[in-house]
């Protein structure tokens, strides 16, 4: 980083998920480049300390704050007051020029804090429809940028800006082969890429299990990339084992340009910092939305892709393992291959 005051400093909250931690070191990374320092305001969940390893040029700040879930009222208040109480001391020791909220959990207390610093103040929203800390952010920040056009009206800013959803620099469709190679894959094999998101997803990985023999059986000639969460990772490997199929199988993967570049075909969630990396490598999915995702955004994040011919659609109450094989093999005249949307579709954000 430059010495000390020498540069603009913008902080970034981007903690909590992969789907505002990732686009924020994208913009992190962008920042630096452009001669500004950076700070990284992010959760103490696992999924974010392993992911900032990465980071380079930027300082990294845990603040103290913890999601809503399981009626946690009172951890999620305290940890609301600790965090805006640090990003304040934060703020008073160097004033940041602008502090950028990513969404989630994280992202409220810095915006908040900023005030007393005069920063300006943005947020960004991935997916079509807002999450909670961004609507509720909406009404007091300087501009809001947006993922997709149909989010805007959802946002009480006045001032929205249409920019797609930040990739970093590195999701860029190069070495098919080398990267197969990398991960441990046969370099000249179709790769059915299987990711439930930064934390995996039980739902996909317990269907995948489900139909492992038949599609070993109509796809003989693919292998597979799972990337099964920490929580199911045990299970998933053995079903591997059993089924004796030609198969990477990891919990968590730093390098997912990797991963997406090895991929014939994913098999996904549909959070729209995922959807952002598939279409930056051009990567046709099966797109499996989380049903329990607020105002059930997955879905209408997964319906834009559908529209464009990137991605194909199977809702988690549709999806046994029939219909997941009708979705992934192509008639039998051609057994034995991946199907394959619109290969050629790069859909950055947008609804058309």
């Amino acid at each position: 980083m430059h010495n000390r005051g020498s540069a603009p400093l913008v902080a970034i909250a981007c903690g909590g998920t992969g789907g505002h931690l990732f686009p924020g070191l994208a913009v992190g990374d962008e920042l630096v480049q452009r001669g500004c320092d950076v700070i990284l305001l992010i959760s103490p969940k696992e999924v974010d300390q392993h992911a900032v390893r990465a980071a380079r040029g930027m300082q990294v700040v845990t603040l103290p704050a913890v999601g809503l879930v399981r009626g946690n009222v009172a951890g999620f208040l305290k940890g609301f007051r600790d965090s805006y109480r640090e990003a304040k001391r934060i703020f008073a020791a160097r004033p940041p020029q602008a502090v950028l909220a990513m969404g989630g959990f994280t992202s409220a207390p810095p915006v908040l804090a900023a005030g007393k610093s005069r920063a300006a103040t943005f947020l960004h929203e991935s997916n079509t429809i807002p999450g909670r800390a961004n609507r509720f952010l909406s009404w007091s920040v300087s501009q809001a940028f947006v993922g997709f056009p149909s989010c805007a009206q959802r946002l009480r800013t006045k001032d929205v800006l249409m920019t797609g959803t930040p990739v970093r620099a590195q999701f860029t469709r190069e070495d098919t082969q080398g990267a197969r190679a990398a991960l441990g894959l046969q370099p000249e094999r179709d790769t059915l890429l299987i990711v439930g998101g930064s934390q995996g997803a039980s739902g996909i990985n317990h269907l995948v299990m489900r139909c492992l023999s038949d599609l070993r059986r109509e796809l003989p000639e693919a292998q597979f990339l799972h990337l099964t969460g920490t929580k199911d990772y045990d299970k998933v490997l053995g079903a591997y084992r059993e089924a004796k199929a030609p198969a990477v199988v990891r919990p968590f993967l730093t390098e997912m340009e990797l991963a997406l570049n090895a991929a014939t075909v994913a098999i996904s969630r549909s959070g729209a910092s995922s959807l952002a990396e598939f279409a930056a490598v051009r990567l046709p999915a099966i797109l499996i939305p989380f049903p329990a995702a607020t105002d059930n955004h997955q879905f209408h994040n997964a319906r834009a892709f559908v529209e464009t011919g990137a991605a194909r659609l199977l809702g988690e109450q549709r999806s046994t393992p029939e219909n997941l094989l009708d979705r992934a093999a192509t008639p039998r005249k051609r057994a034995g291959r991946l199907a394959l949307p619109q290969r050629g579709a790069r859909h950055c954000g947008g609804d058309s």
